[in-house]
């Protein structure tokens, strides 16, 4: 049963955005320092270890991580090893604000994948608003140039965050499958780590098949140290914690709609760290993506 918006909840899902906007710029700045796939299991791995001491009762011998170990290993398949993974990787074509400009069409997804996969209702004025939306992404996609859509000329990045924002859209339902353990539901920290113990080893499967194509090259240093802490702590434990609560206080489709922030912190954070400035043609996608998604998520009567 999905709740109203709360002044509670409101704080609890702008935290992600900012985290993840974070994580797009701080993964772009460390693209030549590690590869991506490598990245997201170092991340993962150091994020496991800081929830172990408030989580480990899940190793115990009847619990959920093991009688329920399906939902989990889908959790974190999902959120973990393929969203997050293909994140890393979409950076290194892509800018962070086009990256987190094409996850703003997260919202979209849930609608699509909860009307399909889990039999929630859709409304007219949320198609229309889906429309709007998609269009928005296209543009990100052509990159402000429509002959880049009739040439099927995309950055491969652009293609790859799409495919993460969709594995996304389904981990945000799963959650909304009330299927955890009493045990595990007693803690954030041990819902979380049930997640990651699996994400950690579907994260470590690829990177070890990147290991065997592009070799072990990292860059260890007081930056790339750094970056692996902020990404474990904020954009992984933080944003995480946050996001669970909020998708499960009203629902994906109402949380994915302050996915739209992220580009805005990610313009702001590329402006301050990278450089990147915004172009025109991102201010009118994200203009179209923001009038779909409110048009979606109007109150029905």
């Amino acid at each position: 049963m999905t709740q109203k918006l709360t002044p509670s909840t409101v704080l609890l899902l702008l935290v992600p955005p900012l985290m993840w906007a974070g994580n797009a710029v701080v993964g772009r700045a460390v693209y030549h320092m590690v590869p991506p796939l490598t990245l997201n299991f170092l991340r993962w791995a150091l994020a496991a270890l800081l929830l172990l001491p408030m989580g480990y009762s899940i190793f115990r011998r009847g619990s959920g991580l093991w009688t329920n170990w399906r939902r989990y290993a889908l959790l974190g398949l999902l959120g973990v090893g393929l969203y997050n993974s293909l994140q890393y990787l979409a950076l290194h074509t892509s800018s962070p604000l086009n990256v987190t400009l094409v996850a703003a069409s997260m919202p979209v997804w849930m609608l699509l994948i909860g009307r399909i996969f889990y039999g929630a209702a859709i409304h007219r004025t949320q198609i229309f608003g889906s429309v709007l939306s998609l269009v928005g992404v296209l543009i990100i996609l052509a990159q402000g140039q429509w002959s880049q859509l009739r040439t099927l000329h995309f950055v491969a990045g652009d293609l790859l965050m799409i495919a993460a924002t969709i594995f996304f859209a389904f981990y945000s339902w799963q959650l909304t499958l009330a299927n955890d353990s009493q045990a595990i539901r007693r803690s954030w920290a041990t819902l979380l780590l049930a997640q990651v113990v699996y994400g950690v080893v579907w994260s470590g499967a690829f990177a070890a098949v990147e290991w065997g194509v592009v070799g072990w090259d990292i860059d260890w240093g007081w930056g790339l140290g750094l970056a692996l802490v902020f990404v474990a702590v904020g954009p992984a434990v933080i944003a995480f914690r946050c996001w669970g609560i909020g998708v499960q206080r009203v629902g994906p489709t109402t949380a994915g709609f302050f996915v739209n922030l992220t580009p805005l912190f990610a313009a702001l954070l590329s402006l301050l760290m990278l450089g990147d400035r915004p172009r025109l043609y991102h201010a009118f996608a994200f203009g179209l993506i923001v009038f779909g998604i409110v048009l979606s998520g109007r109150n029905r009567g």
